[in-house]
C-alpha cells in the first residue's frame, strides 16, 4: 500500500524501504543494489540526493512548524482564577527566575484587549518592552496586583507569562481612557471597560 500524502517527507522516505521479510524474494526476482549501481551510477546517486532532500524538507518544516503549533497553544484559552479583589489571572506559562516585588523596576510586554476582542495596545508592536515600577500606584491596581502579587495573587516569576481580567474598579472605571471628548464612544477604553491582558515578565529593569 502507498504511503499517505499526510506523512511527512522522511516519514514516506522510510515507509518506502524494503520490508525485512520481502528481503528474500527482492534478492530473488531484482538485481543486486551493487550491480544497479555499477550499471547506473546516476541512479545511486539521485536516491542519495532524494533521501538528503526528504531529511532537509523536514528539518525545514519542523523549524517553522514548531513555533507555529506552540504559539496556537499559547492562543488557546486559561481558566481563570478569581481572587477576592476581583481580579482574574491564568498564567500561561510560569516563569523559571525571580518573583516580581513590591517597588520593584521591572520591564513587561503585554497586549491590551476589551472584552469584546479588540485590542487597544500591545507593546509587542512597538518591539519594545514597557519599563514600569510596580506595587506603587504607577499603574493601574490590576497590574500591581497581578505582577507583584497581592491579595490571594502570588508574584509573576521571570519569563512567566499570565492573562488578566481586570474589572472596571482595577482598570480605568467609569472614567475610560484615551477619550477625545465627552462621548463614551469617543474613548478608546470606554468608560466601566473589562479589560483583558497578556502580560509577559521579562525581567527586572535597570534603574
Amino acid at each position: 500500500m502507498a504511503p499517505s500524502t499526510s506523512t511527512s517527507p522522511l516519514s514516506r522516505l522510510l515507509l518506502s524501504l524494503p520490508k525485512p521479510g520481502a528481503a528474500g524474494h527482492a534478492r530473488s526476482s531484482r538485481p543486486r543494489p551493487c550491480a544497479d549501481a555499477a550499471k547506473n551510477p546516476g541512479a545511486l546517486v539521485l536516491r542519495r540526493r532524494e533521501a538528503a532532500a526528504a531529511v532537509l524538507s523536514t528539518a525545514i518544516l519542523s523549524r517553522f512548524l514548531a513555533p507555529a503549533a506552540a504559539e496556537a497553544a499559547d492562543a488557546g484559552e486559561c481558566p481563570l482564577e478569581v481572587a477576592p479583589s476581583g481580579l482574574g489571572f491564568c498564567d500561561r506559562v510560569v516563569g523559571t527566575g525571580p518573583a516580581a516585588e513590591q517597588g520593584q523596576l521591572i520591564r513587561a510586554h503585554y497586549t491590551g484587549r476589551l472584552e469584546d476582542g479588540t485590542v487597544f495596545d500591545s507593546s509587542y508592536k512597538r518591539g519594545k518592552p514597557l519599563t514600569i515600577r510596580v506595587g506603587v500606584g504607577e499603574v493601574i491596581k490590576g497590574w500591581d496586583l497581578g505582577i507583584a502579587g497581592g491579595e490571594g495573587v502570588p508574584p509573576m516569576l521571570v519569563g512567566g507569562k499570565r492573562t488578566l481580567r481586570l474589572p472596571p474598579e482595577l482598570a480605568y472605571g467609569e472614567k475610560g481612557a484615551g477619550c477625545r471628548g465627552w462621548e463614551p464612544t469617543s474613548c478608546v477604553i470606554p468608560p466601566n471597560s473589562t479589560l483583558l491582558f497578556d502580560v509577559e515578565y521579562v525581567g527586572r529593569a535597570i534603574s
